[in-house]
């Protein structure tokens, strides 16, 4: 049957392509040609557009696109206080390609003394929809978990323990702002837990003085204090990801890793769980799952724009329901079609086409 609460049958990650009047707007403020009242507008007139979409297409969760980012988490770390932006000497290496040198520095005490600007991203959501508005956040390993070491003002923090600590309860303010504003779905995505299911992605966090087996439970932990505040009518899921950048990945590695972590000491309500290629592993690890909570199998690819056919998605659910109750499953893409401002390199006729396909196989599965 179908899911009248979130994570939905058929859901989606949440970034969608950015339109070109979109990149131009931005490019214009870029060069100083409009100013930020002008590329507002553009921003609004543009997500009331892709709102209308995704309900035109069947969704029930529905987001901004984030159409009003650059990154997928540096823009969000950036309105934390004590988060500057950071230019790098180089970006973060992709399987074959390089992305933009921008990052974040730690330079003050992290906290949040009011709402995070993006509140105002979902309020903006909430009031053009009936549908459910969703916002999607970065976790808090985003901060730190990049390869490339998070520059970190040792005067203000000596050691780390109180880093993670503000850390958290920056975070557990800003959920609790989101549930405030009326929000009920919000999504933390989660992309270097993932990764350390990766042995090179731990051997270059060892390399620069980590332990990758203490990671994953500080970051599970970090999740948990962020949503220790949260209403109970509030949904809470967590999106997992090897990378999404031109349609180009960072690692790779089943799950199995780092399952106890996920299911077991995350106290997430769902998981939004990548496997459109055999890089994320099989679905053995399912079988922790507990009661209660729900998995949305991202098998349909974002990456590239060849529609999955139906017999393949639902030969893969019945895989994926050896392991765990075909009830406590859904559908929806791997990632989102546009972690970073570039997009992926598919066009928005075959984005929407693989959000009506995943619409469609819910409702036969699942029914309407």
């Amino acid at each position: 049957m179908q899911r009248t609460k979130p994570p939905f049958r058929a859901d989606h990650v949440g970034s969608l392509l950015r339109p070109a009047a979109l990149h131009e707007a931005r490019a214009q403020r870029a060069r100083g040609e409009i100013g930020a009242a002008e590329l507002k507008s553009v921003e609004d007139r543009e997500i009331e557009r892709v709102i209308r979409k995704q309900e035109e297409v069947g969704l029930q969760s529905i987001t901004d696109g984030e159409f009003r980012r650059s990154w997928w988490h540096l823009d969000f770390l950036w309105g934390l206080d004590g988060a500057e932006k950071h230019v790098m000497d180089s970006g973060i290496a992709f399987a074959g390609v390089t992305t933009r040198n921008e990052g974040v520095k730690v330079t003050g005490r992290l906290g949040l003394a009011g709402p995070h600007p993006m509140v105002e991203h979902f309020k903006f959501v909430a009031a053009h929809t009936r549908r459910t508005p969703k916002i999607t956040i970065p976790a808090p390993s985003a901060i730190y978990g990049r390869p490339s070491p998070t520059p970190i003002d040792r005067k203000i923090y000596p050691t780390l323990d109180t880093f993670w600590v503000d850390l958290g309860q920056a975070y557990r303010k800003a959920v609790r702002g989101f549930a405030d504003a009326g929000c009920r779905y919000l999504q933390l995505d989660e992309v270097f837990i993932a990764m350390l299911c990766d042995p090179k992605y731990r051997a270059q966090m060892a390399a620069r003085g980590d332990d990758p087996e203490k990671l994953g439970p500080l970051y599970g932990d970090l999740i948990n204090t962020a949503m220790s505040d949260i209403p109970s009518d509030m949904t809470i899921t967590m999106h997992l990801c090897r990378g999404n950048y031109k349609s180009t990945f960072m690692g790779t590695g089943g799950y199995e890793a780092e399952a106890e972590v996920l299911f077991n000491r995350i106290n997430v309500h769902g998981y939004f769980m990548e496997y459109d290629t055999d890089r994320a592993g099989g679905f053995e690890p399912l079988r922790l799952v507990p009661k209660g909570k729900t998995v949305v199998l991202g098998l349909v690819t974002t990456k590239a724009g060849a529609l999955e056919s139906k017999d393949l998605l639902k030969r893969r659910i019945d895989e994926a329901a050896k392991f765990v109750d075909l009830d406590q499953l859904a559908l929806s893409g791997q990632c989102g079609f546009a972690s970073t401002e570039e997009g992926n390199t598919l066009t928005e006729d075959e984005q929407w086409a693989k959000l009506r396909r995943i619409v469609e196989v819910a409702e036969e599965v699942w029914g309407r």
